[in-house]
């Protein structure tokens, strides 16, 4: 999960909470769309969060190089 799949789900979450996309008559009975697009955002949040903590994690990573001459 990257930041681009929580900017997706983020935004099929905001699509799916305005109502700006009716469901089919079949799929809306079954689910609830509104539910469905919170739960969308909840998890984009998540994902992008994550993402950009592992980012982080990883630009603070340092390497040591050790050499040792024998003499």
């Amino acid at each position: 999960m990257g930041i681009g799949l929580g900017i997706v789900l983020l935004v099929l979450g905001l699509i799916l909470v305005t109502d700006a996309v009716q469901l089919p008559q079949g799929i809306e009975n079954a689910i609830n769309g509104e539910a469905l697009g919170w739960i969308f955002i909840i998890v984009s949040i998540i994902a992008i969060g994550l993402s950009l903590a592992m980012n982080r994690q990883r630009n603070k990573t340092t390497h040591v190089e050790e050499r040792r001459y024998d003499r």
